[in-house]
């Protein structure tokens, strides 16, 4: 199959709304967590988040176009234009014929949930008469962002959405890769974007005991693997990739980052919310990632775990990783310890983390853990505290969702 290279990449995120930002924060062992500010949320058991900071929906919309799209559109937006811009990619010079073969697929785990609240509020805040706006459907609807993408950039290639809860934008990528590896484009723009800071995502998330309540340090709150972890710290934002055929990217020069060479996906299919703690899940995913690049466990140098800092999530993970790279010299960390959880955009931010790691040879850290929970795996390779620089050729990226999904990613440090 042919040969699929990562040629541009773009973040919105709560530690940075450019990639070099939010890239020097990660390797900075920086948090992004702080007092909730999007409502009030002073009768909420959980008070805090990880939100975007200093985004400027003026850079890349006029006033008429803004009301079109609800915030997790604007951040699908933002990051995709800072990727084609990253990837050099002018697409007013390719043909009509040629955009044939370029194409978008955006995921998004609770699409326009922001518009969804406010209008249903303004309805039932009324008399009853069904007063909406023309725009709520196509504000709310969660394939919009693949949509408008492609309708900005005149792309007339596959384009839908991915959702598969917390594994969505994961699941876009894999999918970008065989779509590439098929001959069905020559490039792609995947990734994810998520504005669920939420009263009812709140609400919901913290009525399922899923968020941590530590509302007297937001900063330490989210400690993936610590013996005290008490819940995820929910976050927003978008990640975008531009991934391109290996000779397409040659041909026009591109810069490339790494090869992404493998994906799998799968299923727990154990529990609504839960993870299953022997670690089943994590195994079917990196099992048919690793068979599907080709590779033997031995050559992964770096996991990127999807570890939220939930009680049962973590310790199922590791087990499956455990079970799987036993003895094997791999580092593991856990990002979301300084992003939060950006929930249908975590595979996106994440894997972009993977990327730049194979490419700079840095592992990131995980921060907040204090003590290591006493029922994990030992023998793992778990990187606390502070970035390390390490070799690292292969990177694998692990997101999983509610309702059982699993989407593995690895990436490759690029060989001509």
């Amino acid at each position: 199959m042919k040969r699929v290279v990562i040629t541009g990449m773009g973040a919105i995120t709560p530690l940075g709304n450019t990639v070099a930002e939010f890239w020097n924060n990660i390797k900075a062992g920086k948090s992004g967590a702080g007092p909730l500010t999007k409502f009030d949320s002073s009768k909420y058991k959980t008070r805090f988040a990880c939100e975007v900071q200093g985004f400027n929906p003026d850079q890349y919309f006029d006033k008429k176009e803004l009301k079109k799209y609800d915030l997790f559109t604007q951040y699908a937006i933002a990051a995709s234009d800072e990727a084609i811009q990253d990837a050099g990619l002018d697409f007013e010079k390719f043909t009509p014929e040629q955009r044939i073969e370029i194409g978008v697929i955006w995921a998004s785990g609770n699409g326009g949930i922001t518009t969804f609240e406010e209008q249903l509020k303004e309805f039932y805040s009324g008399d009853g008469t069904p007063r909406f706006s023309p725009f709520f459907i196509p504000r709310m609807i969660v394939d919009i962002a693949a949509g408008v993408i492609s309708i900005r950039n005149k792309l007339y290639g596959p384009n839908y959405c991915t959702v598969s809860a917390c594994a969505s934008s994961n699941t876009a990528i894999i999918n970008a890769l065989d779509t590439i590896r098929l001959g069905k484009a020559t490039i792609m723009i995947a990734g994810g974007s998520e504005a669920a800071i939420t009263p009812s995502a709140v609400g919901g998330f913290s009525a399922a005991q899923a968020l941590s309540k530590r509302n007297d340090d937001p900063q330490t709150a989210s400690r993936p693997f610590d013996k005290d972890r008490d819940g995820f710290v929910i976050g927003e934002g978008a990640g975008a990739l531009i991934l391109e055929e290996y000779n397409h990217a040659i041909a026009r020069g591109a810069k490339i980052y790494a090869e992404i060479v493998g994906g799998g996906m799968g299923a727990d299919a154990y529990h609504l919310t839960g993870t299953a703690p022997d670690g089943w899940g994590a195994m079917v995913g990196i099992r048919q990632a690793l068979k599907d690049a080709g590779i033997t466990a031995d050559k992964i140098d770096y996991i990127n775990t999807h570890a939220t800092s939930t009680g049962i999530g973590d310790i199922g993970e590791l087990v499956g990783i455990h079970t799987i790279f036993n003895g094997l010299p791999v580092a593991v960390s856990a990002t979301k310890s300084m992003t939060g959880h950006l929930l249908g955009a975590a595979g996106a931010i994440e894997s972009i983390i993977s990327v730049l790691s194979v490419k700079e040879d840095v592992v990131p850290p995980t921060i907040n853990t204090v003590e290591l929970d006493e029922k994990l795996p030992v023998g793992l390779d778990i990187i606390l505290g502070k970035s390390v620089s390490r070799p690292i050729r292969y990177a694998l990226n692990n997101t999983f969702g509610f309702g059982g999904h699993t989407a593995t990613s690895i990436f490759k440090k690029y060989e001509a």
